[in-house]
């Protein structure tokens, strides 16, 4: 059983979050303070579902900060009542895997925990990539550099990983988005870029190539 870590300050909001995702076969722990969650980091579930927006000082940044520093692999789903492209990719630089706009369907929140357990914990194979110095373990999403390790996000790793496999493939800004954020993710395509200017700053060795205008190739 996956453990979800909840934290949202509407009490109403969380408690019914809490049912839906129990009846899903979640097991689902919720904070309402951020304090809280950074001291709960240490229990490293196996999902977040964060506000940004708390009622004490620490919020859903400062959070996944803390997260990013412990383990650059456990995925996180921000929610906001903020509606605002700058929210989201900030959010997405930080590192989450998702974004929700509040008020949300329950329902879609769900399938989206559903989507993001599948693909980070059950569609892992034992298959080792190399390209180059860089040792790819896809069953631990473990990247190495000559032994030593690079911390990637979820999001960076799926999208090394969909490079790697199709290797001199061109893929479209909008191929990506589908690829790695999945179909049901409406924003900008400018994610896209932010996300290979972090992976390439992390693995500068990636033959990755912009294409004017419609994407990216690895070769």
């Amino acid at each position: 059983m996956y453990t979800i870590c909840l934290v949202e300050d509407e009490v109403d909001l969380s408690t019914l979050i809490k049912a839906y995702l129990e009846k899903a076969g979640y097991n689902v722990v919720c904070l309402t303070k951020g304090k809280d969650a950074i001291e709960y980091i240490s229990k490293n579930p196996d999902l977040w579902i964060l506000d940004i927006m708390l009622a004490d000082d620490i919020n859903g940044y400062d959070i996944i900060k803390a997260i990013r520093e412990k383990d650059s692999n456990v995925p996180v789903i921000f929610t906001s009542a903020r509606d605002q492209d700058l929210d989201k990719i900030l959010g997405l630089e930080l590192g989450s895997d998702d974004y929700l706009t509040k008020p949300y369907s329950t329902k879609e929140l769900v399938l989206r925990v559903n989507k993001i357990i599948k693909r980070v914990y059950k569609d892992n194979n034992s298959d080792v990539i190399t390209y180059g110095e860089y040792s790819v373990d896809m069953s631990k999403r473990l990247v190495t550099s000559k032994e030593k390790e690079i911390k990637l996000t979820t999001l960076e790793f799926d999208l090394l990983v969909l490079f790697l496999k199709h290797l001199d493939k061109s893929f479209s800004r909008e191929e990506i988005l589908n690829e790695v954020w999945g179909l049901d993710y409406f924003g900008s395509d400018r994610v896209v870029d932010d996300l290979v200017r972090r992976l390439r700053k992390k693995m500068p060795k990636l033959n990755l190539n912009a294409i004017y205008g419609y994407g990216y190739r690895l070769s």
